[in-house]
């Protein structure tokens, strides 16, 4: 716990303690009711799970469902909004803004056929990504990538790419380094 509180303090300028982080950051009560739901899924009581996953989006507005997998240090800001789907597997050290979505492509289609079938994204390692982007589909974003503010994205994303615009293209490369909101004085200064 305090491993993971401190991931949140070293990514985010606003926190000023570990328990203002507790106490008043949505997505870590997101993280924690998760974590339950996820408990229940895995010991085949996946109504009390969906119980569990919508109480949780009741309190904070943000649905995590029981069956999505989530690495160390998820630190989820501001966090109204977000949906993270069933088969969604996300790595260690990811951080996602409001109303981000990592979802299906089509969910109301052949349903029954999608059952049990991989329909969300995989986000790997130290991602970051900005708010409101939707992220959709069996994909893969790679490590270390950046998908800027309400970018579409549909297809993989490879390793420390930038990822921008509907639908979303590859802008650049991305340094190992935590960027909230990608902005620096670097990019400040290529758009003078």
């Amino acid at each position: 716990m305090n491993e993971y509180l401190q991931s949140i303090i070293d990514r985010d300028p606003a926190a000023r303690s570990k328990l203002s982080v507790i106490l008043t950051y949505p997505g870590v009560k997101a993280v924690f009711f998760y974590k339950i739901a996820k408990f229940f899924s895995l010991a085949k009581f996946h109504l009390v799970a969906k119980i569990i996953s919508q109480f949780a989006r009741f309190l904070t507005g943000i649905e995590i469902h029981p069956g999505a997998k989530i690495g160390k240090n998820l630190f989820i800001d501001h966090g109204m909004g977000v949906v993270i789907g069933e088969t969604s597997e996300i790595g260690d050290y990811v951080t996602i803004y409001h109303n981000v979505t990592l979802g299906g492509i089509s969910p109301s289609i052949n349903s029954e056929q999608q059952r049990n079938n991989k329909r969300h994204p995989t986000i790997m390692d130290k991602v970051v990504i900005g708010s409101g982007a939707q992220v959709l589909g069996p994909i893969i974003v790679g490590k270390n990538s950046k998908i800027g503010s309400n970018a579409v994205v549909t297809n993989d994303v490879p390793e420390n790419a930038v990822m921008v615009g509907i639908p979303a293209r590859n802008i650049g490369v991305s340094t190992e380094e935590f960027k909230p909101y990608a902005v620096t004085e670097e990019t400040k200064k290529e758009k003078r």
